[in-house]
C-alpha cells in the first residue's frame, strides 16, 4: 500500500510542476520538455514590404544558424524562431500579432515597417509580451506602449540626418517630398524632414500619392518644374522601384534622398545604368564588419531559400544586419532574465547593452535605441552597388 500511495504522490507531483514552470507553456515560450525557448517574428513575408521584411528575417536566422541556443540557469534551450507574417499590412497586423502570442511565445522581434508595427503593438501589450523592433522607426512605434522596444534610430533623427545632408551636400533651398497618402511613416518622415528644412531657411512643396499609384509622371515633372533641388521620397521598396524608373526615363536630373526603406538591392537595380542620383540613410554598409559580411554572404550563397529571399544575389542589406543584432539582443534579454517566462524577459530588456554589428546598442527610459549617426550611401550607378559617402550625425535622438 505504501508503494502505491508514493507512486500516487509521485505521479502527482510530477504533474504539478509541469503545470506550474520548469518550462511549461504557463511561462511564456518554452515547450512541455523545457527544452525550447520560442521567438516570434512579427514581419511581412508578402505585399509591399515583402523583400524588406524577408532580408530583416534572414539577418534573423542567420544568427539562429550561428547561434542556435541559449544558456539560462544553467540549462541549454534550443531557440525556436516561430514566424508570423503581418502582409505589410496594419489590417493584417492585429491579426498576426494575436497568432504569435496564441504560439506562447517568448519575447517577439519586428517589424520591417512602422504601420504594422503601431498596429500589431497593442496586442503584444495586452498580452504582456514584450517586442524589440528591428526597422520600425516612427516614433509612435513605442510611445505609450511599455511592451515595444526598438534598436533602430527614429525618424526625426533620421530626417534630421537628411534633411543636413541635403543642405551640406547640394546648398539645397527647396526640397519636394513625396509619400503614400495615409502611410504614417512616410507622412511622418515627410513632416519631420520639412520641419529641419524650414528651420535652416529652406522651402518645401509636399505632395501625397494614392495607394496602389503606379504612374508618378506627374508627381515627378512638378518636382522638376518647380525648381526643386532635392526630391525626398520614404516610401517602400515597391513604390521606390518605380520611381527610380520612371525618374530615370523623364531624365529628371535631380538628386534623391531616400530613407531606410530604399536601401534595398531591388531599388539599386532599378538605378543601374542610368544617370539618376540617389542617397539613402540607413543602420549599415558592407566593410562595417569583416566578420559578418564574410558570414551572410557564404549563408546566403549556400542557401537557395536565402538567396531567393535576398532577391537573387548576396549584396548585404542594412535591415539584414539589424535582424542579426536583435536576435542577440533577444539573446541577452534572456539570459539576464534567468527563465523563458515572458514577463521575466520584459523587465530585462531596459539593462541589455550589446555591441553589434549596426553599432553599440542600448535603450532609453522609452525603450528606443540610443543611436547618434547614420550611414549614408549612394546608388553607384555604373556598377549597379553601394558606396560609402559620409557617417552622418544629426540633433535629434
Amino acid at each position: 500500500m505504501k508503494k502505491i500511495i508514493a507512486l500516487i504522490m509521485t505521479t502527482v507531483m510530477a504533474i504539478g510542476l509541469t503545470a506550474c514552470g520548469g518550462g511549461g507553456t504557463a511561462g511564456g515560450g518554452s515547450d512541455a520538455s523545457g527544452d525550447v525557448i520560442r521567438i516570434g517574428v512579427f514581419e511581412p513575408s508578402t505585399g509591399d514590404s515583402a523583400s524588406g521584411g524577408k532580408k530583416e528575417i534572414l539577418g534573423m536566422q542567420y544568427a539562429n544558424a550561428e547561434t542556435p541556443t541559449v544558456e539560462v540557469g544553467g540549462k541549454t534551450y534550443k531557440v525556436e524562431l516561430v514566424m508570423a507574417d503581418n502582409g505589410s499590412s496594419a489590417d493584417k497586423a492585429p491579426s498576426a500579432a494575436s497568432e504569435l502570442v496564441g504560439k506562447d511565445v517568448s519575447l517577439v522581434l519586428g517589424s520591417y515597417g512602422s504601420g504594422v508595427s503601431m498596429a500589431g503593438g497593442p496586442k503584444f501589450e495586452e498580452a504582456g509580451l514584450a517586442a524589440i523592433g528591428v526597422t520600425c522607426t516612427n516614433p509612435n512605434v513605442t510611445a505609450g506602449n511599455d511592451y515595444y522596444f526598438r534598436i533602430c534610430f527614429l525618424d526625426n533623427f533620421q530626417a534630421d540626418v537628411l534633411a543636413n545632408f541635403a543642405i551640406d551636400k547640394f546648398s539645397a533651398k527647396k526640397a519636394y517630398c513625396l509619400g503614400e497618402n495615409g502611410n504614417e511613416y512616410d507622412q511622418g518622415l515627410c513632416v519631420f524632414f520639412k520641419q529641419v528644412f524650414e528651420a535652416a531657411g529652406g522651402e518645401v512643396i509636399t505632395d501625397s500619392f494614392p495607394t496602389n499609384n503606379s504612374d508618378f509622371t506627374s508627381y515627378l515633372n512638378k518636382a522638376k518644374s518647380e525648381g526643386a533641388d532635392v526630391i525626398f521620397t520614404p516610401v517602400s521598396i515597391a513604390y521606390a522601384k518605380q520611381i527610380m524608373e520612371q525618374a530615370a526615363s523623364l531624365n529628371i536630373g535631380i538628386p534623391f534622398l531616400g530613407s531606410d526603406t530604399l536601401d534595398d538591392n531591388m531599388v539599386l537595380e532599378a538605378t543601374k545604368g542610368t544617370n539618376l542620383q540617389l542617397y539613402v540613410s540607413t543602420f549599415y554598409q558592407e566593410g562595417g564588419s569583416e566578420t559578418f559580411d564574410k558570414g551572410i554572404k557564404e549563408y546566403i550563397n549556400g542557401n537557395s531559400s536565402a538567396l531567393a529571399a535576398n532577391g537573387g544575389n548576396d549584396t548585404i542589406s542594412a535591415v539584414t544586419a539589424m535582424g542579426y543584432d536583435a536576435y542577440y539582443v533577444a539573446l541577452e534579454a534572456i539570459k539576464a532574465s534567468g527563465t523563458g517566462d515572458k514577463g521575466a524577459i520584459k523587465a530585462a530588456i531596459p539593462s541589455v547593452k550589446w555591441d553589434g554589428v549596426s553599432g553599440s546598442i542600448a535603450f532609453d527610459s522609452i525603450g528606443d535605441a540610443v543611436r547618434d549617426t547614420a550611414y549614408i550611401k549612394t546608388a553607384d550607378t555604373a556598377s549597379g552597388s553601394w558606396a560609402f559617402e559620409k557617417v552622418q550625425t544629426g540633433s535629434a535622438k
